[in-house]
């Protein structure tokens, strides 16, 4: 299906140009097709980008729901902790996921509102199931000082945030010290 064509090439276009520096007529001429043709699957760039963006959240959801799948035997630790590692894997492998760490700190500016219309969302989403994992894993290990669980996870995912600001600007080396450095403070003021 072209439209599931063009949307994945303009996801790497925009994940490595940003949306200032991706061309329509590149994503056409990679696509095989002319750059007229785009408009019969998207009313134009700003419509092709809103749709790969919120494409690539839709993707993080599942694949996000996969990790925490996958780690479900594992400590609430571990759980936690494996999630920043995760993390930067996703962000050297996946295209998706450079795109949404792109756009996440380079909005461009003519769509930051319709940007945040999409992030709000996906970061509640997120919190929402932080905050169940929390309360569901403190019934069992029984090792979260408090139990005010959203406030918990909330400040998980700022932490996550400001190490993400590192992986983004800096590369994986500075992101791994800044996680090396905050990980245990914040860990020790999370249990009993």
């Amino acid at each position: 299906m072209k439209a599931d064509l063009i949307l994945q090439t303009a996801i790497s276009h925009f994940a490595k140009e940003g949306y200032e520096g991706a061309s329509l007529s590149k994503i056409a001429e990679e696509v095989g097709i002319k750059k007229p043709s785009i408009y019969a699957h998207y009313k134009g760039k700003d419509n092709l980008f809103l749709s790969a963006l919120q494409y690539s959240f839709h993707t993080q959801k599942i694949q996000l729901a996969s990790y925490f799948d996958s780690m479900r035997e594992e400590s609430l630790e571990s759980l936690l902790l494996g999630y920043f590692e995760w993390l930067a894997k996703e962000s050297r492998d996946n295209e998706r996921t450079k795109f949404i760490l792109r756009v996440a700190y380079f909005p461009p500016l003519k769509l930051e509102k319709e940007v945040g219309e999409l992030f709000n969302p996906f970061f509640d989403t997120m919190h929402q199931h932080l905050t169940r994992i929390l309360r569901e894993r403190h019934r069992y290990e029984n090792v979260l000082h408090s139990v005010d669980f959203s406030n918990t996870a909330l400040a998980y995912l700022t932490v996550i945030e400001g190490t993400m600001s590192e992986l983004v600007y800096s590369g994986i080396e500075r992101y791994e010290k800044r996680l090396q450095a905050i990980w245990p403070i914040f860990w020790r003021g999370l249990i009993n």
